[in-house]
């Protein structure tokens, strides 16, 4: 004798269980929860090396001296117009160091998100890391000399007002070679408008101010990429901060 099972109550006697996720979507589920929670501590200290980026130029501006009508050509004139400038220089030399003490961290991070959204081959991730490096050995250089000079000024019979009038012009040059940024700018560009790597908007920013500084800085105006290069570095910064959508 045959029996004939009953659809309906089959499915009722033995519910759908429903889907078991395989490790591997456990694994993507949790990867991907884990990159929404990362934080964008690189992008934030980016944000700071921006400003004090700024902060360091506008106090390299304060040391005049050695450019001023009034005492440019005497170098003792120079000297005593330097006692007088001891705090920008002491502002000058802790916004140049902590700038260049940030740099390395901020040079990782954006080699990491680059890293993350090109092909492992792309070049791209390592030269924008370099060029944030030039930078920082730029102001490691920048702010060399001022512990021998910063408190000599302030007393101008145990210094040679020759070497003083040099360091003025140390202080006014060397700090300024941002060429390091226009070469990370272009970089974040290409990665940008040819990769779709970051948000297409920081392409442009990277290849109009990155291009002016890099063009700047290559140029027998050089020291004029100090102006461009700093607020290039904010920008790009607080844009990977606050706006973009892929965490890293």
């Amino acid at each position: 004798m045959s029996t004939t099972a009953n659809p309906a109550a089959f499915a009722a006697a033995h519910p759908a269980h429903p889907a078991v996720p395989s490790p591997a979507h456990e694994v993507a589920d949790a990867s991907t929860r884990a990159a929404a929670r990362r934080p964008r501590a690189w992008a934030w200290t980016g944000v700071a090396a921006g400003v004090l980026g700024v902060a360091a130029i506008q106090m390299s501006l304060l040391v005049t001296p050695v450019y001023d009508d009034a005492t440019a050509g005497d170098a003792e004139a120079i000297t005593t117009a330097m006692g007088d400038l001891v705090p920008a220089l002491l502002a000058f030399h802790l916004t140049t160091t902590t700038l260049l003490v940030l740099l390395p961290v901020v040079a990782a991070g954006l080699h990491r998100r680059l890293r993350t959204a090109l092909p492992g081959t792309s070049l791209l991730p390592g030269v924008a890391a370099a060029g944030l490096l030039l930078v920082a050995a730029a102001a490691l250089m920048g702010s060399a000399l001022d512990t021998e000079f910063i408190f000599a000024a302030g007393e101008p019979d145990r210094v040679v007002p020759e070497s003083v009038a040099f360091y003025g012009h140390w202080v006014g040059t060397v700090p300024w070679l941002w060429v390091g940024a226009g070469i990370s700018g272009v970089a974040v560009a290409v990665a940008s408008l040819r990769h779709g790597a970051v948000p297409r908007w920081l392409g442009v920013v990277g290849l109009v101010l990155g291009g002016l500084t890099l063009l700047l800085g290559v140029s027998p105006l050089q020291y004029m990429a100090g102006f461009t290069g700093p607020v290039w570095l904010l920008v790009t910064m607080l844009g990977l901060a606050l706006g973009d959508r892929r965490a890293a």
